[in-house]
This record gives C-alpha cells, structure tokens and sequence, in this order.
C-alpha cells in the first residue's frame, strides 16, 4: 500500500471580494491507489467533522502521493 495526502479545498470569497482557496482539512491515508484513498478520506473527513456528505465543507479534493525523503 502507497500513502497519499488527501486535501479537502473550498472556495470562499476573500478581502474585497475576492475569491481564495482554502483548505478545509488534510489527512495521510494508506490505499491502493488514488481512488481507494479518495474513498477512505471521505469516510474520516465526514466522521471527524460530524458530516453526512463531506461536500458539505469542501468544494473539491486533491489527491496526491506522500513524499518522504529516503
């Protein structure tokens, strides 16, 4: 199994109106592969926040391999 980061981003409106990315919580999940990993964040970002959909918080999810130095 890989590791992978697994962002939950939203979008909200910024000083002035603009509108900036934020990221709403991040979690290190141990899968098989992307999609694995996807599924098994969406499961602890929604028990951890107390969700029953986690795009109740989030607007999209980044999904990417940890990198740890060797």
């Amino acid at each position: 199994m890989a590791t992978y980061v697994v962002r939950f981003m939203k979008n909200v409106l910024g000083e002035y109106g603009r509108q900036c990315e934020v990221c709403q919580g991040t979690l290190e999940v141990d899968a098989a592969d992307e999609n694995e990993a996807t599924e098994r964040a969406k499961a602890k970002f929604c028990e951890d926040q107390a969700l029953h959909h986690w795009s109740l918080h989030a607007d999209r999810i980044h999904v990417k391999p940890a990198d740890f130095p060797s």
